[in-house]
């Protein structure tokens, strides 16, 4: 039986930083002890250490059939190597080494995502799907080049309802790095009597509250839900229908509520609610969680783009 080769896969789009992320790793020991393999799927403007490289055994593909078991199968018999890199092009899907691209025996262990923080925005708007497919797959995720203004927007964007198990961390233009959560910062300015939640913010509301209700207890809130009556839980779930990558992926969000304002209204009708956040014990949540004590609720005139996305 073939011994078992984890492999890490380095993934981001062009100048990123993947080469030089490389380099960091194996300059901190990644190869010193177990032959490791190093696959270049593409060719950026740095190039790898050759200091670091001195037990690594490199080769380079050009296209992605060109990952296919019977050439890495080879490249393991010519290396014999304990661990492979795969450096990976960030315009090819991920979904090829989860369909077959790897021999057995080789593991995916580890997916490691590199952002430049500063195109990241022209990337989410422009080529989405690409971007996000990399985020939602990614066990670590670092946005480097960060100065302050753009931590802040990307925290304020929520990335964890894109991605809730990876770590995530914002590397500073001066190498320094911090946790992407503080555990302290909320999306909102809650200090107004009434906080206004914009219909395209609600997905950030939703991640921020389901991870930090006490954020909200005893805030009233104003919002656009879609209504829904949950029969599992058999309790009023208004919210919304979300994209977190595709057409594909679209899921309601809905959050427990109470309160005699939502009677007369019918599931998928628009509603527009007030709402006081509560925290409070419910199955749905199996245990404590943000419910909507509904004041008030109103036809609503529905949302352009109806789908919130991330």
């Amino acid at each position: 039986m073939a011994k078992e080769i984890p492999v890490y896969v380095i993934a981001g789009m062009l100048d990123a930083g993947k080469t030089a992320f490389i380099n960091d790793t194996l300059r901190e020991g990644f190869a010193r002890e177990d032959r490791t393999l190093l696959i270049s799927c593409e060719e950026g403007e740095l190039e790898y250490d050759q200091q670091v490289l001195k037990n690594v055994s490199m080769e380079s593909v050009e296209e992605p059939e060109d990952l296919n078991p019977l050439k890495l199968q080879r490249w393991e018999k010519e290396h014999r190597p304990n661990q492979v890199l795969i450096e990976y092009n960030g315009m090819w899907p991920l979904e090829t080494l989860f369909q077959g691209a790897l021999p057995r025996n080789w593991i995916l262990y580890q997916i490691m995502v590199i952002v430049d923080a500063r195109s990241f925005d022209n990337y989410a708007k422009n080529m989405g799907q690409i971007m996000m497919e990399k985020i939602i797959n990614a066990d670590l995720l670092i946005f480097n080049r960060c100065d302050d203004a753009l931590k802040a927007d990307l925290r304020k964007r929520n990335l964890r309802m894109v991605n809730r198990r990876a770590e995530i961390y914002l590397e500073g233009i001066d190498g320094s790095s911090e946790n992407y959560l503080t555990g302290n910062e909320v999306p909102f300015d809650l200090s107004d009597e009434v906080t206004e939640i914009p219909d395209n913010d609600f997905g950030v509301f939703y991640v921020d509250a389901m991870d930090h209700p006490e954020h909200y207890e005893g805030k009233v809130l104003h919002m656009q839900l879609v209504m829904f009556r949950s029969k599992k839980w058999n309790t009023p779930c208004p919210g919304r229908f979300a994209m977190v990558c595709c057409a594909e992926d679209i899921q309601f969000l809905g959050m427990v509520a109470k309160g005699e304002a939502l009677d007369p209204y019918q599931d998928r009708q628009w509603i527009e609610v007030t709402v006081r956040m509560e925290v409070g014990e419910h199955k749905a949540y199996k245990g404590k969680g943000p419910v909507m004590n509904v004041l008030k609720a109103i036809p609503g005139l529905g949302c352009d783009p109806e789908v919130v996305s991330f």
